[in-house]
């Protein structure tokens, strides 16, 4: 008998260690050597691998960030959903541990004098009228994983699990990006708020010097009435950039898990500076640093899993029970023992027949939703090396914009100083200040502009790169 014992364990444990599925291994992409524009490189460095609080550097934004992270809504979520998940990769674990149940019971049964089982007390005569049953008993029940499919409900507690880490560390990196690109534009509307305040003092110096020109009969009341249109108009974006702030001080906040209220600033737009050369590394490192990208590779993990599960439910199940306790028709004999003493030991094999087909349906469906996996793990690499490139060429050419832009503002600049003097000295007429600061006024509206998109296209390659989690 042992040795049949024997002999069936080790055809179980061989049986065991089989899949009755193939698992489809995560692909490999077709990545080119380089991002578009960058210069082909073996050297895996990339700004991507810097932790988030080295590579943003201003304190204030530091402290918005951090906020951000511990109290942002979306950020709570996501931790709860990796507690949840947690608790499950736990619970699935014991699905390989036999089942076990203690079961008490005590019950009195009186039957009819004119049943089967009345007519056999009466036959016997047996004084009692009534029958009774106590029985005390643990029952074991257990499982053989024959076809693999509790190993792959682990696979997929697990890859659940590491999907939700996945998904904290992705929330984190666009809550890094987005505060930082926030915190940008605010920089930015400082910038154009003082802009505009400057150029509202310089159309109120000019607009005296032309009511002055007025009152002595050099120019006519429509050259005021110009100047007081072009002063209204620089003073116009006085409370429309005042109000913008507030607005972007309130979203930040509110990024941030705060209360809105007022943010603090200790730099100013021109100061923010990142190292020229914002290396990107080489594409295939990308996969292993994006977490949308290892998300979509658990995925997979989860669909060959779900595949398995529903595979082996088409095969035959091995279930082995086992009872033992006390049982007596007396309770005064409950305890009487070993004669109480009793033991059932059974072994099953149930082979679904009449829902094959539903089976066979779902087994197909699992497949089919996996090659679907398949082709998304393929898009989010696909989308993450298209915006690594649009980052980079957005750097590149924004900095180039941003040289052009900058001369342009100095060549105004000394346009509306030489229009001043020669309008002063009588040798421009008023339409030409007025011009030029118009001109000025614009060009360095557009710069401050320019170089808030620079530095966003800088946050957003490092988001790209995966960069922000660590």
């Amino acid at each position: 008998m042992k040795k049949y014992i024997n002999g069936l364990a080790f055809v179980l444990v061989i049986l065991s260690a089989c899949n009755v599925s193939k698992n489809i291994g995560t692909p490999k992409p077709a990545l080119p050597g380089a991002f578009r524009n960058a210069i082909a490189t073996t050297d895996t460095t990339s700004i991507g691998d810097i932790p988030w609080k080295s590579f943003f550097t201003d304190v204030p934004l530091q402290k918005l960030i951090d906020s951000a992270i511990v109290k942002n809504y979306d950020m709570q979520l996501a931790i709860k959903n990796i507690e949840a998940s947690q608790l499950l990769v736990k619970q699935v674990k014991w699905n390989n541990v036999p089942e076990v149940g203690l079961n008490v019971t005590a019950n009195t049964n009186r039957p009819s004098d004119n049943s089967l089982t009345g007519l056999s007390l009466s036959q016997y005569k047996i004084g009692e009228k009534h029958i009774e049953d106590y029985s005390a008993n643990l029952s074991v029940s257990w499982e053989a994983d024959i076809w693999g499919k509790i190993r792959n409900q682990n696979k997929s507690a697990l890859a659940a699990y590491l999907q939700t880490t996945e998904a904290r560390k992705a929330i984190q990196t666009n809550i890094v990006a987005g505060v930082s690109q926030g915190y940008y534009n605010l920089l930015m509307l400082d910038d154009q708020l003082a802009i505009a305040k400057t150029n509202v003092a310089l159309n109120d110096s000019t607009l005296r010097i032309i009511k002055l020109q007025f009152d002595a009969g050099q120019v006519t009341s429509l050259a005021v009435q110009q100047a007081q249109a072009q002063q209204m108009a620089a003073a116009e974006l006085v409370p429309q950039f005042e109000r913008d702030i507030t607005l972007q001080e309130n979203a930040l906040q509110i990024l941030a898990g705060e209360l809105p209220a007022k943010i603090e600033r200790s730099a100013g737009l021109n100061d923010i500076t990142f190292n020229e050369s914002l290396s990107g590394g080489i594409p295939s490192a990308l996969l292993s640093r994006r977490p949308d990208v290892r998300s979509q590779e658990l995925a997979l993990t989860i669909a060959n899993a779900k595949v398995g599960i529903n595979k082996a439910a088409m095969y035959p199940a091995l279930r082995i029970t086992a009872q033992g306790g006390i049982n007596s028709f007396k309770a005064s004999d409950w305890f009487n023992i070993p004669a109480s003493l009793f033991g059932v030991v059974a072994g099953s094999v149930v082979q679904p027949l009449l829902d094959h087909k539903l089976l066979k349906t779902q087994y197909d469906v699992a497949k089919v939703e996996r090659e679907a996996t398949v082709i998304l793990f393929r898009q989010s690499v696909l989308v993450a090396v298209g915006e690594v490139s649009d980052a980079q060429v957005k750097i590149e050419q924004l900095k180039v914009q941003q040289g052009i832009a900058a001369k342009r503002v100095q060549t105004l600049q000394q346009a509306t100083a030489n229009s001043r003097l020669l309008f002063q000295n009588g040798m421009a007429n008023y339409l030409e200040v007025i011009t030029a600061q118009s001109n000025v006024l614009q060009s360095e509206l557009e710069l401050a502009s320019i170089k808030r998109s620079e530095l966003s296209a800088v946050s957003e390659l490092y988001r790209a790169l995966g960069g922000g989690w660590r």
